[in-house]
């Protein structure tokens, strides 16, 4: 991948506690403002383990959009604020890039997914799970507190088994 480093990472399993939202592309919009909400309501958690990195967990697990975890990794000791909800992460291996400030998100998934085609990995599914997206299904996104909301730069973990 011209340009993009990249790595191949093994994580542990974890814990995650924060809001969930299940829509449709249409309603993109309101996903920005769960995200929002879920920044505002970090103070809930005060068993954060990387207190100052945000989770976006998506699911393409809708035919007409997919579902998406603004999350917190928490300790196992953490209650379950009330209107939020857990997330078990099993132990996965990941491919991990950053998004750059000023780069095109949408070139960089794509060079992602040509990477992906080229290697001798593949995206990872959960068993038993339908998924609407072959190529990129699991996309985890770890961002930084402060990010400019108009021109972000985050990581990107892509969960990934050998073929």
């Amino acid at each position: 991948m011209a340009n993009t480093t990249f790595e191949i990472v093994k994580k542990q399993s974890y814990r995650a506690i924060g809001l969930k939202w299940d829509g449709p592309w249409s309603e993109i919009q309101q996903l920005k403002k769960v995200i929002q909400t879920m920044s505002e309501r970090a103070g809930e958690l005060e068993g954060k383990v990387e207190p100052n990195m945000q989770l976006g967990l998506s699911y393409h697990e809708r035919p007409d959009g997919f579902i998406h975890y603004s999350m917190y990794e928490v300790t196992e000791e953490q209650p379950v604020p009330e209107g939020m909800t857990e997330k078990y992460i099993p132990e996965l291996t990941y491919f991990v890039t950053n998004q750059e400030k000023g780069a095109d998100i949408g070139e960089t998934y794509y060079k992602i997914s040509r990477w992906l085609m080229e290697s001798e990995y593949k995206a990872y599914t959960e068993p038993n799970v339908v998924y609407f997206e072959d190529t990129l299904p699991i996309k985890h996104e770890k961002y930084p507190h402060d990010r400019d909301l108009q021109d972000p730069h985050f990581e990107i973990w892509i969960p990934v088994v050998k073929r």
